[in-house]
């Protein structure tokens, strides 16, 4: 799955940096960005807070322009919201009036997507993430995790190729978390889903990640880029759950939290 970005990236940062312009300031939030991510490829974006890790994910999204550099998917440059992409935040964002599938289809609904295939298309998504008796429901009716499982289900439903996942976890319990994280890990790879996960918890973004890109404080550049490999009998990587117990995990966590904390004290 990785390998490839340095071939033909799926999406591509050059030189990419963004300043925020006030009356009485100029802020630059992010500087020098170059990242080449390569199609089918899962990548994790660390660092303290404040350093732009969000900012990043809104700039390949299109909601942000580059003040400086470019951003591209499949080699052209982004101008703005594309059908490319889909954006699953840390809060559902579930609209409490509207059914789990009704939501779940929100988003075929406002890029004007055929929505008799949009609605068989969520309603698959949704059986197989265990809620296919809950279509019906009210999102004030369901758990968490579940309402997490509806916001992975209308991120999908327009079949994006390229995902960004803005800390979708954080609000979660422990278990949960860990849960969900598995699911959606399995779901993002067998649908072939180029992913970036912004995240401030190194042990997800081990587990979860082909490669983890560590941040410096603002402004945000790429300190390092970090590889994740684990040996297993059949070559497949494993899921977040189980790579969490695996040899090199302890060993990855370690690196980048030395990485983090010397960010702390430097």
């Amino acid at each position: 799955m990785s390998g490839s970005a340095a071939a033909s990236p799926k999406v591509e940062l050059r030189e990419v940096g963004l300043r925020y312009f006030s009356p009485e300031t100029e802020t630059e939030a992010l500087w020098g960005i170059s990242l080449a991510i390569g199609a089918g490829e899962f990548v994790s974006i660390i660092g303290q807070s404040g350093c732009g890790k969000s900012t990043l994910l809104s700039l390949v999204s299109g909601i942000l322009e580059p003040t400086g550099g470019a951003v591209l998917i499949d080699g052209i440059p982004v101008t703005g919201a594309s059908p490319k992409v889909g954006y699953m935040l840390q809060q559902d964002y579930l609209f409490e009036w509207r059914t789990i599938l009704e939501n779940a289809v929100l988003g075929a609904e406002i890029q004007g997507i055929d929505m008799e295939k949009a609605r068989d298309r969520a309603r698959q998504l949704l059986t197989r993430y265990g809620l296919g008796q809950f279509l019906d429901f009210l999102p004030r009716q369901l758990s968490g995790g579940m309402r997490q499982r509806v916001a992975l289900a209308r991120t999908l439903v327009t079949e994006p190729e390229v995902v960004l996942l803005d800390e979708p976890f954080s609000a979660l319990d422990s278990q949960t978390r860990i849960a969900l994280a598995d699911e959606v890990a399995a779901e993002l790879r067998r649908e072939g889903k180029t992913a970036i996960l912004v995240t401030h918890d190194i042990a997800e973004a081990v587990a979860m990640a082909d490669r983890v890109i560590v941040l410096s404080r603002r402004p945000g550049r790429v300190k390092s880029d970090h590889p994740i490999r684990f040996a297993t009998p059949n070559g497949e990587r494993p899921a977040p759950f189980a790579a969490r117990s695996a040899p090199e995990f302890n060993t990855y966590f370690k690196t980048l939290w030395e990485e983090l904390e010397v960010h702390v004290e430097g």
